[in-house]
């Protein structure tokens, strides 16, 4: 059975481009197109790995999903989901002005498998895919 990857991006051009290329390799991937709807895909797709893009419908809208994503609150509705790899896919550095670093140690971030900045190495992309679904 294809592993599933949810993949959040606004950004309907690469979400085609990159479910393409992930289907070639034999994963079944799921599209979103906004936090809110990933957030909601999430509980009704449980997929094996989730792939998000920081900045969509707000400039942090990823990183807000992350969060609500990896919380330990009792009454959180992704506890089932909580431990799904997920991948950041990000242009940040390239787009704002602001101080971003990709250091997994900042305090700011939620727990993060991998980051990828944009634009995206196909190869790249599927490497840390298989390495975060070991």
């Amino acid at each position: 059975m294809a592993q599933k990857i949810l993949l959040v991006d606004d950004d309907k051009d690469l979400v085609q481009s990159l479910s393409q290329a992930l289907s070639t390799k034999g994963f079944d991937v799921e599209p979103a197109y906004s936090g809110a709807e990933g957030l909601k895909k999430l509980l009704a797709v449980k997929p094996d790995l989730i792939i998000l893009d920081v900045m969509m419908e707000t400039d942090t809208a990823g990183f807000e999903a992350a969060y609500q994503i990896r919380s330990d609150r009792e009454t959180s509705k992704y506890k089932e989901v909580k431990n799904i790899p997920i991948i950041i896919l990000t242009a940040i550095n390239q787009v704002t002005n602001s101080r971003f670093s990709l250091n997994q140690k900042e305090s700011f971030l939620p727990s993060i498998n991998e980051f990828l900045t944009k634009p995206i190495d196909i190869d790249e992309l599927i490497a840390k895919v298989e390495r975060s679904l070991k």
